[in-house]
C-alpha cells in the first residue's frame, strides 16, 4: 500500500461508508441522510478515526450544496411561483420570520449577542428539504393538504437561503471587535459585476451553447457543460467574494425556463447527489461529541428547545392554514428538526468570529442530532399517531385528490396534435421530446416542451413522472416505445400509459406489457382514407360508410383473435388472418346482396 495515491484510498473509504451506512440506515428505515451522518461519525475522530481531518474532504463536499442550490434554482419557475404565491406568503414566509423571531429572542434572552443569536435563529429557522420531501412521497402525502403546505414552506426557506447568505457578511464583518466596517468600491462593484454577469451569460450564452451541443446529440459533452456551468460560477462567485451557492441558484432560476431544464437535471443529479452524501459525511466528522459529553444538559436542551419552538410555531401556521388535524402531526414533524443549510451559515460564522467556536459547536451538534432524530419520530408518528388519527377522520370525506399530471413523449407528427389537443382543452401536459429544433420552435406557440431522452429513467423522474397521472407515448421508433413503456411500468407503476404502436404485432408487443391504451399510428388516417377513395370508386358515400363502419368493427374482431393467437399458438398467426379476411370479404358479399334485395323490393 506504500505507493497507493492517498486520494484513492480516501475516495474508497468515504465510498464504503456511505454505502455501508445508508444502506443499514435505509433498512432501518432511517433514510439516507441519518446513514451519511452516521458514516461521518463513525469515519471521524469520535468513531473509528479512519480519518484525521475533516477539512480533507469539506471544500469539496460544499460542492454538494452548491449542486442542491442549482437545481432548486432549475425548478422555480416562474409561474410555477406566482400560482404559489399566497401560499409562500402566507405559510413559508410567517414560518421562516416567526421561527427567527422566536429561536433569537430565546438567544437573547439567555444573554446571547444580539448578532449571534440573529445567525443562530436563521440557521436554525429552516428544515430539511433532503429529509421531509421522501417520506411525504413515500407515504403519497405530496398531493395532500398538509404535504402542499410542507412543500410551500421548504421552497420559501430554499428561497430564504439566498437573502441569509447575502446577509452574512455583514453581521460577520469584524464582530467584537467594535471597529466601524467600511467598505471599499470594489467590495461593491465585484459582487455587481459577477451578479450582472450571471444575468447576461445565462440568458444570452448558455442557451445557444446548450441549443448547439444537443444538436451533436453526444450526451457526454451536454453532462460535462452542464458540470462546468455550475463550477465554473461558483468559482467566479467565490472569487468576487459571494457565496458560492448563491451564483449556482441565480444560474439554475435563469435557466428554469429553458426547454433543456429537465436534461440539465438529470445530468446533474447523481453528482449532487453524490457531493450532499459527501456532505453530510463531513458534517457527522465534524460533530464534536466532546461538547455532548462536557455539556449534556445545554446540548438536549437546545435540540428539544428546537423542537418545541417551531414544533409549536408550525402547529399554529397549520391551524391557521386549516390543514386537517389529521395531517398537522407529520408536518411538524418533518419541519422541526434542522437542516442541511444550518451548516452552510454556521460555518461562515464561525470562520468570520461572528459565533464564539464552543456555540458553533453546540448549535451544529444539535442540528446534526435533531435530524438523527427525525427518522425515529417518523417511526413513533407511523406506528402510533397516524393509526389514531386516521380512524378519527375516516368519518369525514375524503379529500378531492391533486389535479391530473400529464407527460407527452415526442414531438413528431403525432404528439403535435396530441399535445396541441389537451392544451386547447385545459390540459398543459409537459413535453419531451430529443430534437431540439421541435422543441425550440413548439415552445414558440406556448408548449411546456422540454429537450431530452424520454427513455432516461432520470429524466422521468426530473420530468416529475412519480407523481403523474398519464403518459402518453407519441415516439416515431418503436424500439424506443416498447422501451419506455417497459421503463415506466416497472419504476413508476401507477402511471397510466397510451402509447402509439408502428403495426399490430407492435400493439401486440405493448399489451404484452400492460399499457393501458393503444392505437395504430396509421390506422384511422388508413381507414378514413379507403372511405373516401370506395366512395369516388362506387359513387356511394352512404355505402361506403357503411364499409369502413363494418371494417373497423371487424378489425377489432381480428385484433382480439389474433392476441389470442399471439399469446397461445405464434405460429398459427399468418393462417389465420388469412381466414379472417376471407370472412371478411363474405360478411360484405353478404350485406351487399341484402341491402340490393331490400332496394328491390321497395322498388
Amino acid at each position: 500500500m506504500e505507493h497507493a495515491n492517498p486520494l484513492l484510498i480516501q475516495a474508497a473509504i468515504y465510498f464504503a461508508a456511505a454505502v455501508v451506512a445508508v444502506l443499514i440506515a435505509q433498512r432501518l428505515g432511517l433514510g439516507s441522510v441519518a446513514g451519511y451522518l452516521l458514516a461521518g461519525i463513525a469515519l471521524g475522530p469520535w468513531g473509528l478515526k479512519v480519518v484525521g481531518s475533516v477539512q480533507d474532504i469539506r471544500a469539496f463536499a460544499e460542492l454538494g450544496v452548491v449542486f442542491l442550490l442549482f437545481v432548486i434554482g432549475l425548478d422555480l419557475e416562474p409561474r410555477r411561483l406566482w400560482s404559489m404565491r399566497a401560499q409562500l406568503i402566507g405559510l413559508g414566509l410567517s414560518q421562516v420570520l416567526g421561527s427567527i423571531a422566536a429561536l433569537a429572542l430565546v438567544g437573547w434572552a439567555l444573554g446571547v449577542d444580539w448578532r449571534v443569536a440573529l445567525i443562530a435563529g436563521m440557521a436554525l429557522s429552516l428544515s430539511s428539504t433532503a429529509i421531509a420531501l421522501q417520506p411525504l412521497n413515500e407515504r403519497g402525502a405530496l398531493g395532500t393538504q398538509g404535504g402542499q403546505a410542507a412543500f410551500a414552506v421548504l421552497l420559501f426557506q430554499d428561497l430564504a437561503v439566498i437573502p441569509m447568505l447575502a446577509l452574512l457578511p455583514v453581521l460577520t464583518s469584524d464582530l467584537g471587535s467594535g471597529r466601524v466596517v467600511v467598505y471599499s468600491w470594489h467590495d461593491i462593484a465585484y459582487p455587481v459585476v459577477a451578479i450582472a454577469a450571471t444575468l447576461i451569460v445565462g440568458h444570452y450564452l448558455v442557451r445557444p451553447v446548450f441549443r448547439y451541443i444537443a444538436r451533436t446529440r453526444l450526451r457526454e459533452i451536454f453532462t460535462a457543460f452542464a458540470l462546468l456551468l455550475v463550477l465554473g460560477i461558483a468559482l467566479a462567485y467565490e472569487a468576487a467574494g459571494l457565496s458560492m451557492a448563491l451564483g449556482a441558484f441565480l444560474a439554475g432560476v435563469l435557466l428554469a425556463e429553458s426547454e433543456y431544464r429537465h436534461e440539465i437535471e438529470a445530468a446533474v443529479e447523481p453528482f449532487k447527489g453524490l457531493l450532499l452524501g459527501l456532505f453530510f459525511i463531513s458534517v457527522g466528522m465534524g460533530a464534536d461529541f466532546g461538547v455532548l459529553l462536557a455539556r449534556p444538559l445545554p446540548v438536549i436542551g437546545l435540540v428539544a428547545g428546537l423542537l418545541a419552538v417551531k414544533g409549536a410555531l408550525l402547529w399554529l401556521i397549520a391551524r391557521r392554514a386549516r390543514v386537517p388535524q389529521a395531517e398537522r402531526p407529520l408536518f411538524m414533524v418533518l419541519l422541526a428538526p434542522g437542516s442541511e443549510f444550518a451548516f452552510v451559515l454556521l460555518g461562515p460564522g464561525a470562520t468570520g468570529g461572528a459565533i464564539p467556536a464552543e456555540t458553533a459547536h453546540v448549535l451544529v451538534l444539535a442540528v446534526a442530532l435533531s435530524l438523527l432524530a427525525t427518522p425515529f419520530m417518523l417511526a413513533l408518528h407511523d406506528r402510533l399517531l397516524a393509526p389514531r388519527l386516521a380512524a378519527s377522520a375516516a368519518k369525514r370525506a375524503a379529500e378531492t385528490p391533486q389535479a391530473a399530471t400529464v407527460i407527452v413523449a415526442g414531438l413528431g407528427r403525432v404528439g403535435q396534435v396530441v399535445a396541441r389537443l389537451l392544451t386547447g382543452s385545459g390540459f398543459h401536459p409537459t413535453v419531451l421530446d430529443d430534437d431540439p429544433d421541435h422543441v425550440e420552435q413548439s415552445r414558440k406557440f406556448g408548449f411546456r416542451a422540454f429537450y431530452g431522452d424520454a427513455t432516461r429513467l432520470d429524466l422521468l423522474h426530473a420530468a416529475g413522472a412519480d407523481n403523474a397521472q398519464l403518459l402518453i407515448v407519441a415516439l416515431d421508433d418503436d424500439e424506443a416505445t416498447t422501451q419506455l413503456a417497459r421503463t415506466v411500468k416497472k419504476h413508476f407503476p401507477k402511471l397510466r400509459i397510451i402509447a402509439r404502436a408502428h403495426d399490430m404485432r407492435h400493439m401486440f408487443e405493448l399489451r404484452d406489457l400492460g399499457v393501458d391504451a393503444i392505437e395504430r399510428e396509421t390506422w384511422l388516417s388508413a381507414l378514413k382514407l379507403g372511405e373516401l377513395a370506395l366512395a369516388a370508386a362506387c359513387g356511394d358515400p352512404e355505402r361506403a360508410q357503411r364499409a369502413a363502419l363494418a371494417f373497423a368493427e371487424h378489425d377489432r374482431e381480428v385484433v382480439a383473435k389474433l392476441y389470442e393467437v399471439h399469446r397461445t399458438e405464434p405460429d398459427a398467426h399468418l393462417t389465420v388472418s388469412n381466414e379472417l379476411r376471407d370472412q371478411f370479404a363474405r360478411t360484405l358479399k353478404a350485406d351487399e346482396a341484402s341491402l340490393q334485395e331490400d332496394h328491390t323490393r321497395g322498388s
